[in-house]
């Protein structure tokens, strides 16, 4: 029994010296915010990174990024938007970007509220465009399910919520507590950075964002709040939202890309079957980062549907 025992201690002392070895040793937000573009907004759940583009005067549109990409990968699109009258607003959410790495699962009761919070802040009473990316769609789309009266028009870009294609490992990570923890920040890096080692880019742009991007796992708090999300609002299946959307007349733009490994083509047609009057637009060649692969094709969609 005591030697059981030894094992066990044994265990839990390697266990919790890996991981917090691996979640510690990374630098925290605050050593990247020397030169933070935009503004560090303090809101009640905590400083969010905020940017601002375009006429003050025009209509308003909110981008929300997705799972591990913060909102610069709206970069590439925000020319055509402000060239069409829009004043984009552009966020992290925590424990991405620049902003706060803040605890509690990121359900879509966490994203709802740090938008609410946003939009008070930024003074926004007013109908609002919405365009949510990925992970950002199905926030979007919580939101206007919510409080269709306050949206203009949804746009979305590759939207989770319907269909979600998921690895093994990252399955087997979302389900397993603790060990998928674990998991997470002792190996999540390494697969991540694999994953997008030799992006299939040849636009500067693009290839910057996916370098950016797998800069954002070697901050303190990233991966946690990743697979937060990933047991929160991306385990959510949104049918329900989607016709509660439709119930409401909201216009809805989704704009898929059809070699999307992340968000199959498929999703089309069940966001088809529980929102029948859905504009969609299918970007032929397109994978899951059509918001900086295909900037100008995804503008032309939203400019000839809205």
């Amino acid at each position: 029994m005591t030697g059981v025992l030894v094992i066990v201690i044994l265990l839990l002392i390697f266990f919790g010296g890996t991981y917090m070895l691996a979640r510690f040793r990374r630098p925290g937000v605050q050593e990247f915010r020397d030169q933070v573009p935009g503004d560090l907004v303090p809101l009640r759940m905590g400083t969010t990174h905020v940017t601002r583009h375009g006429p003050e005067d025009g209509p308003v549109m909110v981008c929300i990024h997705g799972l591990s990409t913060p909102s610069y990968v709206f970069d590439p699109l925000l020319p055509y938007l402000t060239d069409m009258g829009y004043r984009v607003i552009t966020y992290d959410h925590f424990g991405r970007g620049h902003s706060d790495r803040v605890m509690g699962r990121q359900n879509a009761g966490f994203f709802l509220c740090h938008l609410d919070q946003l939009l008070e802040a930024e003074g926004i009473t007013g109908k609002i465009t919405l365009m949510g990316y990925s992970m950002g769609g199905a926030i979007a789309s919580a939101f206007a399910a919510r409080s269709p009266e306050r949206v203009e028009a949804l746009v979305l870009l590759a939207p989770a919520g319907l269909e979600f294609n998921i690895s093994p490992l990252a399955n087997f990570t979302r389900k397993a507590p603790l060990l998928g923890d674990w998991l997470q920040e002792v190996f999540g890096a390494r697969v991540f950075l694999s994953t997008y080692a030799d992006p299939p880019y040849t636009d500067p742009a693009a290839r910057d964002i996916v370098a950016r991007m797998c800069q954002e796992v070697g901050k303190s708090g990233t991966l946690a709040a990743m697979l937060s999300s990933a047991r929160g609002i991306l385990a959510e299946d949104q049918s329900a939202t989607h016709r509660a959307i439709a119930a409401a007349g909201l216009p809805v733009l989704a704009i898929w890309g059809t070699e999307d490994g992340a968000i199959p083509i498929s999703a089309m047609g069940r966001l088809a079957q529980v929102n029948r009057k859905a504009m969609q637009v299918e970007l032929e060649g397109a994978d899951h980062g059509l918001p900086y692969t295909h900037p100008a094709s995804v503008a032309e969609a939203i400019e000839d549907n809205l």
